[in-house]
């Protein structure tokens, strides 16, 4: 891990920093890099049950490192670039299999928007901003915002947001749906760890498959949606922990889950 990315571990939630704060956090090479070592840090690592993504400082992040762009002309040079086996970076580079919650406290633009999008959970400081600004600098978003947001809220909204390039504030991306909370600054991370400490605790086989059912809904048919929801859902109950569950209950005590 570089010092673009902080990974802390403890009870269970990994806590990803985004440590580029005189940059606002943007994308550079370095924090893509580091953000995949953590991606892959929380998959393979069964003492990680889920993972907080925040930034450090003003933004969460703002998004591509566009004087690293100007500078360095990165991007697709060749088709071999589109077709590369070479090991990804970004918070997309690796499949967790655990949820990851977004931790909004600042600028979230561009890069840093569609980042967010593909959390699982995203909560907000009352001072966060958001935006795809890409189309105003004569491209447009290219790590899956116009195709998420269509999937997450209306089209209209999706398509204002996307073709405007305009600004918008935490109370209007809870009114669109994109976050589930607003709360304020100081409240933020203590907020965020209450809610991955709650799912630390409950049985990790069921968080992970109800967690690879909601991610892998979207693109199918109801009916085939929920048999693979019933699928899943079978498998779960064959573990040790969907019995220790009831007999908790019943033996009126707190389930102790070990992922067995």
């Amino acid at each position: 891990m570089n010092d673009a990315v902080l990974l802390d571990v403890a009870g269970g939630v990994a806590t990803i920093t985004l440590n580029r704060p005189e940059a606002m956090n943007s994308m550079s090479r370095g924090l893509s890099e580091g953000l995949g070592e953590a991606v892959r840090e929380i998959r393979t690592n069964d003492a990680i049950r889920v993972a907080v993504i925040t930034g450090n400082g003003r933004a969460f992040c703002a998004g591509a490192d566009l004087k690293d762009r100007s500078a360095t002309g990165r991007g697709f040079n060749s088709p071999t670039d589109v077709f590369t086996t070479a090991p990804g970076g970004g918070l997309g580079a690796v499949d967790t299999k655990k949820p990851i919650i977004a931790a909004i406290n600042g600028y979230c633009l561009g890069g840093g928007f569609e980042m967010a999008l593909t959390c699982d959970l995203r909560i907000a400081s009352e001072a966060a901003t958001f935006g795809l600004p890409e189309i105003t600098y004569g491209f447009f978003p290219g790590a899956g915002g116009p195709v998420r947001l269509p999937r997450f809220i209306p089209q209209a909204l999706a398509a204002e947001i996307v073709l405007l390039g305009e600004r918008f504030d935490a109370a209007t991306a809870l009114r669109y749906g994109i976050i589930s909370r607003v709360v304020p600054p100081e409240q933020l991370l203590e907020t965020a760890h209450a809610m991955a400490s709650r799912i630390a605790g409950f049985a990790p086989v069921a968080v992970r498959a109800v967690t690879e059912l909601m991610r892998s809904q979207g693109d199918m048919p109801l009916e085939r949606a929920l048999r693979l929801g019933s699928s899943l859902r079978w498998i779960v109950g064959q573990t040790e922990d969907a019995k220790e569950g009831p007999r908790a209950f019943v033996e009126k005590r707190v389930p102790q889950f070990k992922g067995l």
